[in-house]
């Protein structure tokens, strides 16, 4: 089986999809300096997030209702994972941030609460 290669450009850097089938995803992500993705849930999507680079921030709290965020910092090698309806959002700080992420197949499951780049809309919406 042949695996696709797309590449997305994002206003946070970009997004490599490299496998998508009925049964899973597989993408890179790419954070360029400074920039951060929406703050997030999906209502079905599971995604695991392995940190290809040295450092990468992610904020995170179970739902909406939870008051408590808090603030990860992932390390090259360590693993991540988000069930659906936690809230989430990556981050690069001074470096860019290379991230690979395994999921459910939905790729358009996103919520937007919070987005630096005025991409919040009611409905869920396929571009991140």
């Amino acid at each position: 089986m042949k695996c696709i290669k797309e590449r997305v450009e994002k206003p946070w850097g970009y997004e490599e999809i490299i496998q998508k089938n009925e049964h899973y995803a597989f993408k890179h992500l790419h954070i360029a300096p400074g920039k951060r993705l929406s703050l997030q849930y999906h209502k079905e999507k599971m995604e695991t997030i392995y940190c290809l680079s040295e450092e990468a921030i992610v904020w995170t709290k179970r739902s909406e209702d939870d008051t408590e965020t808090k603030k990860i910092t992932l390390h090259y090698g360590e693993a991540f994972h988000i069930m659906p309806n936690q809230i989430h959002r990556f981050a690069a700080g001074f470096y860019p941030v290379d991230l690979m992420e395994v999921s459910t197949p939905q790729l358009d499951d996103i919520v937007r609460l919070e987005d630096d780049y005025n991409r919040i809309e009611t409905t869920t919406k396929e571009t991140e």
